[in-house]
C-alpha cells in the first residue's frame, strides 16, 4: 500500500470515528427538533396559563360594548342527548333547561356590536354526585382558550341539622346537605388566577354558544352577555350616604357566630372547634365546642361562606369580623366581601387579613383610617366572604406559567443529556438547544421580577421570596454558562419541584372566623385579646381535664351490652363513622355501638388477652386470614344472608378473605392499578396511549430516546414493596395463578408464572425500566409521562398538581393480546376489610353492623363525608359497586374505572403467604442486579416459599402438599 492510499484510509478512519463520536450529539438535536415541529405553536405551546392572555392580546384593539343580551335557556337550537324542560325549580316560577353530566346544549345569539364581553349564567344545581359543576364553553364552534374548557360552578351547602351534643357533652359535627337555589355566576378562572371574570370576543351578527357537560347536572334559566359591573370607590359611596342623609345605627350590637353559617360553597366548610384560646365563643377547656369556622378548609379561591343577619332598622352600620390568621406567616389571606350578592364598594373586593397568632377584630377602613360604613335596610341580609388571591393572583399566575415552561425546558435538556448526565462532558447545549438556553434566561428575569413584586406585596423578605430568588439566580447562571448545566441539573430539578410546592402554598388563603359583629359607628369594637392570667387559668383547666377525659372513645358512649367496635385509622375518619352510626345504625336497629380509636398492631395482642373488640374495621388485606388461621375470626358464611350481601362487591374483593371454605371478612375498600399518562407530552412526541404490551414496546424507543421513562411499580417511594402488583398483573394476564390446591403450595413453577416472571424481569434488564422512583413528582415534571399506579393517585394529582390539570388522564392498563384479538387487562387489587372477632358477645348484632357498614347507603355517606372533610384528596375507594357510582367522579373517569374494575382479580391469602412477596422480591433482585437466569431463580425460590407454606400448615393443623401426594398416591 502506497503512502497516499494509507493516508486516504487513515483520513477516512479518523473521519468515521469522529462522526461516530459526534452522532450522540446530533441525534438528540433531531429529536428535539421533531418534537418542536410537531408542536405547532413552538416552545411552550401548550402553556395553559398564557392561553387566555394570548387570546386577549389577539383582541387587544376590540371594544368593550356597553350592551346586555340575555338568552332564555329554553330557546336552544341543539342538544345532545335530548334535554328536559323543567318549571318551578326552587319554588321560583319560570322555565329552565335541565342538562345532564354528559352531552351539550347550544344557542344562537345576535350581537349588535363586536367586542369583548363577560358571560353570566343563571343556574340551579341539580342533585348529582355532590361535586362542583363543570362545563366547557365553545363559541362559534371553537374553544376560545384553555380556561374556557374548565368553567366551574359551585353547589350550595348548609348544615343538615343544628349542632347537637353526644352523651358526654361534646358537640357533634353536623352533616352537610345540599341546599340548592338559583345562583348567578360569571364565567371565570377556576383557579382564581384572574380576579375579574373572563372576557370573550363576539363578532357582530349571529354567533353560537355551546356548553359541553364535563361533570355534574345543572338547570339553566338564562345566559347573559354583558359587561360585569364595576364597584365604585368607598369615597364616592360615602358621599352618596351623606347626600341621601343616611343616619347611623345607634342600637344594640348584633353578633352572628361564625359556626352558624347559612350557606357555603363546599361541604368541607363545616363548623370546627378551637380549644387553644379562652376567648372563643362558646368556650370550654376540655369538651368539644364547635365554635369557629374556616381554617385550612376555607383556603382555596372561589370558596365562599354566607351568613344571614337580621338588622332591626335602616341605617349605617359598622361591620367587623373576629378572625385569626395564624397559618400564612409573612403574607395575607384575601377575601371578597359581598352583601346581598353585591360588592358594596371597590375596597371590599380585596380584604387583606394579616398574620397574627391570636384572635383580632378586623374591619375595613378608608384612606384616613376611619371605619368603612355599610348602609343596611331593616330586615334580613346576606353577608358573604369569598376566597380570592387579590394582588397575589398575577404573581402566582406568572410563576405557574414559568413553572410549566421550566418543566418543558427540563424535558428538552434531558433529551440531550439524560436525567443523570456526565458532569465532565460538554454537551454543547448552546448549539443543541439554543431556544432552551434563551428561555432559561428570560424566565430568570421573570421570576426575579415576581420575587420583587412579592416583597412589595408582603412588605418583607422571607421564605416566600427566597425560593424565587434562588431559582432566578440559578436560571441566569445556567443561561450564562450552559456548560455547567449538567452539574446543576439535579439542583434545577429540585428547585422546579420547590417552585411547584411554593405555588400550592401561596394559593392557600386560610382564615378562621369566630363571629361577625355589626354595631353603631360610635361604639367601640369588642375586646378579644386574652391576658396572662386568663391564659394560665385556661392551661391549668385543660391539664386537669386531660386526666379525666376519654379521648379514645368517639361520640356517644354506652354502658352495658353495647357492641364494641375498633377502628385503626385517623380520628377524623372515626368521628365521621361514629356520627353515621349514631344517626342511622343505632336508631334503625336499636343496637348501641361504642367506637374506639386504637393504634395499629394492638388488635392481635388484645384478642389473645381476651380484651379485644367485637368488630374490627380498616384491617390490612392479610389480617383476616391471619386471624382465621388462629381461630380468632368468625366465618361469615354461617349467616343465612351472607351470599346476598356478597353481591355488593366484585368477586375479586372477597378472594383475599377466603380460607378453608370460609369467608372471614367483608371488604371495605378496594383499589387497583390504572394507566396514567400526560396527554400533552404524548401528543408532543406523536404517541398514542398503548392498548397492549406490544404497543408499550413500540412507543418505548421514542420515550427512552428522549430520556424519559415508563413507570411500572416495583419499590417506589410512595408504595414500598409494590413488586407483587406489577408481577401479578403480568401473571394474571398470561393466565397464571399464585397458589394451587387451596393454597397448599405456590403455583409459580407453572409455565405461565415462569413466563410472567421472565417478562417482568426483562422489563428492567432489557428495557431499563426504573426500579425506584417517585411517580407523582416525575409525572408532574414530565420525566415519566406515562406509568401504572394505583387509581388513588388520581386524587393526589388532582389536588397537588393543579398546574397540569387538563393535561393528563388515566385509562385501563395495557393488556395481553390473545390470538383471537381479545385483550386481557387483568390486574390485582388491594384494600381494607372488616371482620367479627372471636369472643364476640352477640354474633347477630355484629353481623347486622357489618351488613350496615358495607351497605350502599353507609358507604356512600361515609365517602361523601370524608370528601367533605378532606376534599378531593380524601375520595374514598369503596369496594361497594353501587356506592362508588354515587361518589363524585367525573363521568368519563368513572367509566374508565368501571372498565378496569371488570378485570380486577384478588390475590389469595394463605398461611405462610407472607413469604411470597418477600422472596419474589429477592428473586427479582437476583435476576436484575445479579444477572441470574430468570427460570432457575424463580424455581429455586418456589422451593423456599413452599417450605414456609408447609411449615405454617403443619403449625395450624392443615393438610400439606406431602399429605396430598400420599392421598392421591403420587
Amino acid at each position: 500500500m502506497d503512502f497516499k492510499s494509507a493516508a486516504r484510509m487513515g483520513f477516512i478512519l479518523a473521519l468515521s470515528i469522529f462522526l461516530l463520536m459526534f452522532s450522540s450529539f446530533i441525534t438528540p438535536k433531531i429529536n428535539v427538533s421533531r418534537a418542536q415541529n410537531e408542536n405547532k405553536r413552538g416552545f411552550a405551546a401548550v402553556n395553559i396559563r398564557d392561553d387566555y392572555e394570548v387570546y386577549l392580546s389577539q383582541h387587544k384593539d376590540a371594544p368593550y360594548p356597553d350592551e346586555s343580551i340575555t338568552i332564555n335557556a329554553v330557546d336552544f337550537i341543539a342538544a345532545e342527548p335530548a334535554v328536559d324542560i323543567v318549571e318551578g325549580l326552587g319554588g321560583i316560577p319560570g322555565k329552565a333547561v335541565k342538562t345532564d353530566e354528559e352531552g351539550y346544549i347550544e344557542w344562537k345569539v345576535n350581537i349588535n356590536k363586536a367586542g369583548l364581553y363577560n358571560i353570566k349564567i343563571e343556574y340551579y344545581p341539580i342533585k348529582g354526585r355532590g361535586s362542583s359543576i363543570e362545563r366547557e364553553l365553545w363559541i362559534n364552534g371553537k374553544l376560545p382558550f384553555f380556561g374556557a374548557g374548565h368553567l366551574t360552578f359551585s353547589r350550595v351547602w348548609s348544615d343538615a341539622e343544628p349542632i347537637k351534643q353526644d352523651n358526654r357533652g361534646n358537640d357533634m359535627r353536623p352533616s352537610q346537605a345540599e341546599s340548592p337555589r338559583w345562583e348567578q355566576s360569571y364565567f371565570q378562572d377556576y383557579m382564581g388566577y384572574y380576579n375579574e371574570p373572563y372576557y370573550f370576543y363576539f363578532e357582530a351578527g349571529e354567533n353560537t354558544i355551546r356548553l359541553v357537560s364535563v361533570k355534574e347536572p345543572m338547570a339553566i334559566k338564562s345566559i347573559t352577555i354583558e359587561q360585569a359591573p364595576k364597584s365604585l370607590p368607598y369615597k364616592q359611596i360615602a358621599d352618596t350616604y351623606q347626600k341621601k342623609g343616611y343616619k347611623n345605627y345607634e342600637g344594640t350590637p348584633i353578633k352572628v357566630q361564625g359556626e352558624h353559617a347559612y350557606l357555603k360553597s363546599d361541604p368541607t366548610l363545616y363548623p370546627v372547634y378551637d380549644r387553644a384560646s379562652p376567648s372563643t365563643e362558646p368556650y370550654h377547656p376540655s369538651k368539644i365546642r364547635l365554635n369557629i369556622i374556616g381554617g385550612y378548609r376555607w383556603n382555596l379561591p372561589g370558596q365562599w361562606i354566607v351568613w344571614k343577619v337580621n338588622v332591626p332598622e335602616d341605617g349605617l352600620y359598622r361591620l367587623a369580623f373576629k378572625v385569626r390568621q395564624n397559618m400564612v406567616r409573612g403574607s395575607f389571606s384575601n377575601r371578597r366581601l359581598l352583601i346581598d350578592g353585591e360588592v358594596p364598594f371597590a375596597e371590599a373586593e380585596n380584604l387583606k387579613f394579616k398574620y397574627k397568632n391570636d384572635w383580632v377584630m378586623y374591619e375595613l377602613t378608608d384612606d384616613n383610617g376611619k371605619p368603612c360604613l355599610f348602609y343596611l335596610e331593616k330586615g334580613e341580609h346576606e353577608i358573604k366572604l369569598e376566597v380570592t388571591l387579590g394582588a397575589l393572583a398575577e404573581i402566582i399566575r406568572t410563576v405557574e406559567s414559568s413553572l410549566y415552561r421550566l418543566n418543558e425546558a427540563y424535558r428538552k435538556i434531558i433529551m440531550v443529556t439524560t436525567p443523570t448526565p456526565d458532569p465532565y462532558r460538554d454537551y454543547q447545549l448552546e448549539q443543541q438547544i439554543p431556544d432552551v438556553i434563551k428561555e432559561l434566561d428570560e424566565q430568570g428575569d421573570i421570576i426575579d421580577k415576581m420575587a420583587q413584586q412579592l416583597i412589595a406585596y408582603t412588605g418583607q423578605r422571607g421564605s416566600q421570596s427566597a425560593i424565587l430568588y434562588r431559582l432566578s439566580y440559578q436560571l441566569r447562571d445556567m443561561a450564562r454558562r450552559p456548560e455547567r448545566i449538567p452539574r446543576m441539573l439535579n439542583d434545577f430539578k429540585t428547585n422546579i419541584g420547590s417552585l411547584g410546592t411554593w405555588i400550592l402554598s401561596a394559593r392557600e388563603q386560610p382564615l378562621e372566623i369566630d363571629y361577625i359583629w355589626l354595631g353603631s359607628p360610635t361604639q367601640r369594637l369588642p375586646e378579644v385579646s386574652t391576658n396572662f392570667v386568663q391564659k394560665v387559668f385556661h392551661e391549668v383547666r385543660s391539664l386537669i381535664a386531660s386526666f379525666t377525659e376519654d379521648y379514645n372513645s368517639i361520640g356517644n358512649v354506652y354502658s352495658g351490652e353495647a357492641l364494641k367496635v375498633w377502628i385503626q385509622t385517623g380520628r377524623d375518619q372515626a368521628q365521621v363513622l361514629k356520627q353515621i352510626i349514631d344517626d342511622t345504625f343505632t336508631p334503625q336497629t336499636g343496637i348501641p355501638v361504642n367506637l374506639e380509636l386504637v393504634q395499629p398492631g394492638t388488635l392481635l395482642p388484645a384478642v389473645v388477652a381476651g380484651i379485644g373488640p367485637d368488630v374490627a374495621l380498616q384491617l390490612g388485606i392479610g389480617d383476616p386470614v391471619n386471624f382465621a388461621t388462629r381461630r380468632a375470626a368468625i366465618d361469615l358464611t354461617q349467616f343465612e344472608d351472607f351470599y346476598e350481601v356478597a353481591q355488593r362487591f366484585h368477586d375479586s374483593a372477597l378472594v383475599p378473605y377466603r380460607f378453608n371454605n370460609g369467608v372471614f371478612a367483608l371488604p371495605e375498600t378496594q383499589s387497583f392499578p390504572m394507566l396514567f399518562y400526560r396527554a400533552d407530552i404524548l401528543e408532543e412526541l406523536g404517541l398514542q396511549v398503548p392498548e397492549t404490551w406490544e404497543d408499550v414496546f413500540n412507543i418505548l424507543p421514542v420515550i427512552q430516546k428522549n430520556h424519559m421513562d415508563f413507570g411500572i411499580p416495583i419499590s417506589t417511594t410512595q408504595t414500598p414493596g409494590a413488586g407483587m402488583t406489577s408481577f401479578t398483573m403480568l401473571l394474571y394476564q398470561m393466565g397464571g395463578k399464585l397458589y394451587r390446591e387451596d393454597g397448599i403450595s405456590t403455583a409459580l413453577n407453572e409455565e405461565e408464572a415462569i413466563e410472567a416472571f421472565k417478562m417482568w424481569t426483562e422489563l428492567y434488564v432489557n428495557y431499563k425500566f426504573p426500579v425506584q422512583y417517585d411517580f407523582a413528582n416525575r409525572f408532574r415534571i414530565g420525566e415519566m409521562p406515562i406509568g401504572i399506579a394505583d387509581y388513588q393517585t388520581y386524587n393526589f394529582l388532582s389536588v397537588f398538581a393543579p398546574e397540569i390539570r387538563g393535561l393528563w388522564d388515566f385509562a385501563p392498563v395495557p393488556g395481553m393480546k390473545k390470538p383471537d384479538g381479545f385483550i386481557d387487562r387483568s390486574v390485582p387489587s388491594g384494600g381494607t376489610a372488616a371482620m367479627i372477632v372471636r369472643g364476640v358477645r352477640d354474633k347477630d348484632a355484629a353481623w347486622e353492623f357489618l351488613k350496615w357498614w358495607t351497605s350502599t347507603e353507609a358507604q356512600e355517606r361515609f365517602g361523601r363525608e370524608m370528601e367533605s372533610l378532606l376534599g378531593a384528596a380524601g375520595r374514598y375507594p369503596t369496594a361497594n359497586i353501587e356506592a362508588l357510582e354515587k361518589l363524585p367522579w367525573p363521568i368519563k373517569d368513572y367509566k374508565n374505572l368501571m372498565e378496569q374494575w371488570q378485570w380486577v382479580k384478588g390475590n389469595p391469602e394463605v398461611p405462610g403467604g407472607y413469604f411470597m412477596p418477600r422472596h419474589l422480591d429477592n428473586a427479582f433482585r437476583k435476576v436484575v442486579y445479579g444477572g441470574e437466569d430468570s427460570r432457575e431463580t424463580i424455581l429455586d425460590y418456589v422451593r423456599v416459599i413452599n417450605e414456609e407454606i408447609t411449615n405454617k400448615r403443619i403449625e395450624f393443623g392443615l393438610p400439606t402438599l406431602e399429605d396430598l401426594k400420599n392421598d392421591t398416591g403420587r
